[in-house]
């Protein structure tokens, strides 16, 4: 890593992959500036997870705007950023999954592709994209101890979707570095020595 070079970090992953907590921890061992998804002040997210036919499309839009907004003010930032989850998720992982469980029609799915394609032409992808790769069991676990009352009628298939889909979109990422971290069995919350190891790795990448 240079010194006074700015970077741009996304780190990417399943629901309740860990994201936040790394995004967090990352942006306080260099001093960057953190970006979180909007989660607690999102006004879809509860009504969508109770029925996600209804509202799918609608979050979906949100969470893109939101998303455009503030990957504008990263690359306007003259500072180095850690964001949690990358706009390129939404498409490739979140709106596609739906509609292939029939919970976004055809139309609502075509017409938020193309929007999609449209406001992210206009954008310089992240220098690194970490991608926090963790199994089922690992999500559930993560998802129950957090306590969000709204996430308590995630299905285990969803989040099985959610994986494939990521797994998919990681292998054909073509627009910058990635980075894969088993999380399964590392703990970087809480050991230090797991998280000097994720650290190591992001210099060696940023190089």
């Amino acid at each position: 890593m240079k010194q006074g070079k700015k970077y741009f970090i996304s780190v990417a992953g399943n629901i309740g992959s860990g994201k936040s907590s790394l995004t967090r921890m990352i942006a306080k061992e260099f001093g960057w500036v953190p970006y979180f998804e909007s989660v607690q002040d999102n006004p879809y997210l509860s009504d969508f997870y109770k029925e996600m036919r209804r509202w799918s499309f609608q979050l979906q839009v949100y969470f893109l705007s939101h998303r455009f907004h503030t990957h504008k003010k990263i690359i306007a930032s003259k500072k180095s950023v850690i964001q949690d989850r990358s706009i390129y998720e939404d498409v490739e992982i979140f709106a596609r999954n739906l509609y292939l469980m029939g919970r976004m029609e055809k139309r609502d799915y075509q017409n938020y592709r193309a929007l999609f394609y449209e406001m992210v032409s206009y954008l310089k992808a992240p220098d690194l994209v970490v991608y926090l790769k963790a199994d089922i069991k690992t999500l559930v676990k993560q998802i129950k101890l957090r306590g969000r009352e709204f996430e308590k009628s995630i299905e285990k298939q969803y989040l099985e979707r959610l994986n494939r889909s990521y797994s998919k979109w990681i292998k054909e990422y073509k627009l910058g570095k990635v980075l894969v971290i088993e999380s399964d069995n590392i703990d970087f919350v809480n050991n230090k020595e797991h998280f000097g190891l994720i650290i190591n790795s992001i210099k060696k990448n940023l190089r």
